[in-house]
Formats: structure tokens, sequence, C-alpha cells
């Protein structure tokens, strides 16, 4: 392992919940085996003093086990029981935040905040996301076209999984992928031709959800080496959504405004 390596794994540690000098003291106590305070000194920046809180505060969490000898000596427990232990750890702060988030959020009135909300989304993983949660909550109709590039096999599985139960439209262009054409070719889903506009190769990506709900995407420059950055706005139920849905059924033509 190179010291890059070390510093990743450490830094990993940090964001599942254990301190800078913790994590430095958990990876030599794996490195060890068993080790006293002394020997994890020798091994990391950690001052002696600090070794002994770190451990045990360690031991507390689960991660260390501790033989008072003289002098004490620490050892890791197995890497599968500390992965399950961070794990479920992790899990238990989670839920204890999204339940005092549920809490505050049932306790304040957001209605005026979404009267005329238009939000910004960037980067193709997030658009994704948004269109996936949109096209769930879908009652009665689903319009979406999309450059081929952009091909998510979440958002194609999204799509098919709703058209059992709603009315779902894709662009013909979108599904000349074969993955995308063999994923919904069993699929009740409904195949048709856009206005090329649409499909332009400045364009990204367009969901039109039961005629109060609008995505748009860009596509801009790259955000990694052959991935380009995609920024979507989209809106609900707000002034805004319906002039942008007014303005695609402008230039959607007779096939297809209908279903906006």
């Amino acid at each position: 392992m190179t010291d890059a390596d070390e510093d990743a794994a450490a830094e990993a540690l940090q964001r599942l919940g254990l301190s800078k000098y913790e994590a430095a003291v958990f990876i030599a106590l794996e490195r060890l085996g068993t080790g006293t305070a002394r020997d994890v000194d020798r091994m990391t920046d950690v001052p002696r003093s600090q070794v002994y809180g770190a451990a045990e505060n360690l031991e507390e969490r689960g991660l260390v086990e501790v033989q008072q000898s003289n002098p004490i000596q620490y050892r890791a427990v197995p890497l599968e029981e500390a992965r399950e232990t961070l794990a479920e750890r992790f899990e238990r702060e989670q839920e204890r935040a999204f339940e005092y988030l549920e809490t505050v959020r049932r306790g304040t009135d957001h209605e005026d905040e979404h009267q005329e909300g238009v939000w910004t989304v960037h980067g193709q993983d997030n658009v994704s996301s948004r269109i996936r949660q949109i096209v769930a909550d879908a009652e009665e109709r689903v319009l979406f076209a999309s450059s081929p590039e952009l091909v998510d096999e979440e958002v194609v599985a999204a799509l098919g999984e709703r058209a059992e139960e709603v009315d779902v439209w894709v662009s013909g262009e979108y599904v000349e992928d074969p993955d995308v054409a063999a994923a919904f070719e069993d699929s009740p889903v409904q195949i048709m031709s856009f206005p090329e506009e649409l499909t332009a190769s400045a364009a990204g990506r367009m969901l039109a959800v039961d005629g109060d709900t609008v995505l748009l995407s860009v596509l801009g420059g790259e955000d990694l080496p052959g991935v380009r950055m995609e920024t979507a706005i989209w809106s609900s139920d707000t002034g805004i959504a319906t002039v942008l849905l007014q303005l695609l059924r402008s230039h959607l033509g007779e096939t297809v405004e209908e279903k906006v």
C-alpha cells in the first residue's frame, strides 16, 4: 500500500465517523496485529498521549480490543466485524438525522416556497435522479425525449416500470440505442418521433408529466473527459411550468401536443 492509498483509506474512515487520530490508530493496529501505544506512536504521526484516547474511543466503537497488561496491548477487531460495525453505525446516524429532518419539515409550511419555484439541477447523475423521481410520481402521462448519449439504465427502468400504470411516450431517437430498445421491447412504453429541435446536439433531456410538471436540460462543456456537463431546470404546479409546457406544445405538433 502506498502513502496515497493509506491517506485515502484514512480519509474514508473519517467520512464514516472516525476522527483523524482514530483512523490513523486503527490503520496502524491493522498493520501491527497487536501493539502498544508506543508501537502505534512509532508507526504514525499521532502523539503517544493521543494514542490512548483514540484507542479507548475505538474500543467504545467496537473496533479495537484492549488487553489490560503492562504495557497495555491493543488489537483491531477482524476486518469483517469492523466493516459491519461501521455500516451499522452509519445507518443509525443516517436514520437519526433524517428522522429529525422529517420532523422539522412536517412542522414547516412549504407551500409558499413552491408556488413559483424553478429549480436547477447540475450533473448527469443528479438530473437522472430528479427525472426518476418525477416519473415515479406521474399519475396520468409521461412524455420523455433525450439525446442518445444520455442513456441512463435507471431512467430507462423507471420509464418502463411506470408505463405499467400510466401512459408513457419516449423519443424514437433515444430508443435507437440497442440497450434501450431491448429494455422497452416487451414494455408498454410507446415510441414516438419527436421534432428535430428536441433532439438537437445541444439538447439534453425533456420531460413533461401530467400537464403540470416539466424538466428541460442542455449539454455544455465537458464535466469529465468525454462526458459533457448537463444542467436542467424543472418546475411543477407553477405558472412558469404552465408557460414552459405551452411553449413545448407550440413546437411539438398535433400528434404530440395533447400528450404534454
